[in-house]
């Protein structure tokens, strides 16, 4: 397994190599990032002399780096995807997250797996198969509430697998894994990491009769996670590794919400020291931030904590899906090149180079980049912004509306600065040897790191100002990641010792220490799956399982399933079906649900849930209900485009993928 079953773990995003190494200052017990390949996210790899950056920098403080190789992978792609996971665990990574099962059938290294969210763990039979097929750790469907992630606790053995939830970022409105609109519409498969996100769309919902519900709204687009009141909940309910989302985002979000965590966790640990059940953090050090974590800092869609605590009808941001910011103020008076506003707050300070936005008529969110700002009266709170675009340009800006801050550049400025420290516990014991003078260093984690030099023992003229100068050129590890908790000065009189000497006698102990620490980190080992090989829940496999190669098939036939549909990709499927499932329901979110019949002037339950259409230009999608699961079906077909330009592609570049179905001539 990855923890302890007392340990907490939280997961941060890195795009990159320097954003991986911001996020363990700021926090991070571990870090997943994309590999050179195969992540799902298509835009997001690191080379190999960046990974092992990142890795090296990890170690020192016991954090650990999960690699993404969560991709449904063709037969072609397996050998290169084994090629990588060989460089990505000789580089020292600590897992590999995966989506395909076909990987559990090559020769991997003997590297820790951990079960991608792609792979849609909804269930206690899943959890445990997954488990039981060597996942050390499992990343649970976001749409989970506490009863559901409690049930897969007690169905999996806590000493065999973690369990991980997502806590903060931008949601996806299918269950992962369970969607492929892009690929339909478009042939970029989500799957694969490359979507388009059609639920962040705009769209038109009309009845069976033509009748429009909604015009232009953003139905399938949600707000965004955030469980920052669950998190002693989600702990109770069995969650050890908590995940950020974000590996698309910046620098300054994965500084301030790893920060933001970071505090909150700290905080349940500290609450529980002395419980029946203490927790500890899983990796060494403490962070001290130079700023006041703040989520509502950065882009989001307004928050929600999505299903935890059972169904919500708020869950959706429907009118944008864009960051509409904090509200501020109101404007007093336009002009021709400028316009005023005054601040709810008086303490507000605007800045050159801030994003204000504000509400259109429509309910558009109309962004305002402010190239200037003057403060006109600071007791009343009355500022003139001077924007980039002419005034002109600013639809429905006038007397009275509200304007909300998105950007505020003081913010920016002060995450582009150092803003956290990250420092690892220890002990110095100082002391006299026969020859000269010893230093021991012992860390928070028992690892101890020595160093001896020869000098003559030199009695002090003043035996007061010698210790002191002993203990501050002792006590100089600011440019190391160690602080001292307290340093012990035993010697038989504070003896005058040139600062040069005690400078490399502190360096040459740091060096020992590190280097203790190095060759004592212990990789994750790798699990054993249970033999003989357990049965999967199911006998018979849809499209949905995402089955893309024959090793992946076989993996399947070996854990009993009888039936094996070729996944999405493959191109088998051209008729209507689910391009999405999702827990999320239109009917529910408009009060058209016929559990609840919310709103409606008549009897209860007169409301049916039959279809409804959702049309974005020449788009059309069905929703379908299925109200027993209290889920919803978006439904429509492959575009004939998309298989055309596919029998092209095939053609050109020939590609092996799993199919059920005779591969179709080419050049007839």
């Amino acid at each position: 397994m990855s923890l302890l079953p007392h340990q907490l773990e939280l997961l941060s995003p890195a795009r990159d190599a320097d954003i991986g190494i911001e996020a363990i200052n700021h926090g991070a017990d571990a870090i997943y990032i994309g590999g050179p390949a195969f992540g799902a996210r298509a835009t997001a790899g690191n080379d190999m002399r960046d990974l092992e950056r990142l890795i090296k920098h990890a170690h020192r403080f016991g954090s650990r780096i999960f690699i993404t190789l969560n991709t449904i992978l063709r037969d072609d792609e397996l050998e290169d995807a084994r090629k990588m996971a060989w460089q990505i665990y000789e580089a020292g990574a600590d897992a590999l997250i995966i989506q395909d099962m076909g990987l559990l059938e090559i020769d991997l290294p003997p590297i820790q797996l951990h079960a991608s969210t792609q792979t849609d763990i909804r269930t206690p039979e899943k959890a445990r198969f997954l488990q039981d097929a060597g996942l050390s750790q499992i990343v649970l469907a976001r749409e989970l509430d506490l009863q559901q992630i409690e049930a897969i606790r007690a169905a999996t053995d806590p000493s065999r697998t973690t369990i991980e939830f997502f806590v903060h970022g931008a949601l996806c409105v299918a269950y992962s894994g369970q969607c492929f609109i892009s690929h339909a519409h478009t042939g970029r498969s989500a799957n694969r990491g490359d979507c388009n996100q059609a639920c962040r769309l705009p769209y038109e919902v009309t009845d069976q009769s033509g009748r429009i519900i909604a015009h232009e709204k953003h139905v399938l687009s949600m707000k965004d996670n955030n469980q920052s009141d669950n998190l002693r909940a989600l702990i109770d309910a069995g969650v050890r590794s908590f995940k950020i989302e974000g590996r698309y985002k910046d620098m300054g979000y994965v500084k301030n919400i790893t920060a933001h965590y970071r505090k909150l966790l700290d905080e349940v640990i500290e609450e529980r020291e002395f419980s029946d059940a203490p927790l500890a953090r899983s990796s060494s050090g403490l962070t001290t931030l130079f700023f006041e974590p703040d989520p509502d800092q950065n882009f989001n869609r307004e928050f929600t904590d999505y299903f935890v605590n059972g169904r919500k009808d708020d869950i959706g941001a429907f009118d944008t899906p864009k960051t509409p910011g904090r509200s501020i103020g109101w404007v007093t008076q336009v002009g021709d090149k400028w316009f005023e506003l005054e601040t709810a707050d008086k303490d507000i300070e605007l800045h050159n180079g801030d994003g204000l936005c504000y509400y259109d008529l429509q309910k558009e969110l109309v962004g305002v980049h402010i190239n200037r700002v003057e403060c006109v009266h600071a007791k009343k709170g009355i500022w003139r912004a001077f924007p980039k675009n002419d005034i002109s340009e600013f639809k429905d800006l006038r007397k009275g509306l509200e304007i909300n801050r998105n950007r505020d550049m003081d913010w920016v400025r002060t995450l582009e600065k150092k803003s956290s420290e990250r420092r690892i516990g220890m002990w110095a014991d100082f002391k006299e040897t026969a020859n000269g003078f010893a230093l021991t260093l012992t860390d928070e984690d028992g690892f101890v790191g020595a160093a001896e030099v020869e000098q003559e023992h030199q009695s002090a003229t003043d035996a007061a100002k010698a210790e002191a100068t002993l203990r501050e050129q002792l006590g100089r590890f600011g440019a190391t990641i160690f602080e001292a908790h307290d340093i012990a000065l035993n010697v038989s009189e504070p003896w005058f010792v040139p600062a040069s000497v005690l400078n490399q006698l502190r360096r040459e102990a740091v060096a020992s220490l590190e280097t203790a620490r190095a060759e004592g980190f212990v990789r994750l080992p790798r699990a054993v799956p249970v033999e003989p090989p357990v049965p999967f829940p199911e006998d018979t496999l849809t499209y949905l399982a995402n089955v893309f190669n024959q090793k992946a098939h076989d993996f399947y036939v070996k854990h009993g399933v009888k039936v094996i549909d070729a996944a999405y990709e493959s191109k088998e499927e051209e008729g209507e079906v689910s391009l999405m499932i999702t827990k999320h329901c239109v009917r529910f979110s408009m009060s058209l649900c016929p559990k609840q019949a919310k709103g409606v002037i008549g009897v209860k339950g007169t409301i049916k849930a039959e279809p409804l259409q959702l049309i974005n230009g020449k788009e059309k999608l069905t929703l379908r209900f299925d109200c027993k699961p209290c889920e919803m079906h978006v439904v429509g077909k492959m575009k004939r485009s998309v298989m055309n330009q596919h029998a092209k592609d095939m053609q050109e570049h020939p590609m092996q993928f799993y199919r059920t179905r005779p591969a179709p001539r080419t050049g007839v």
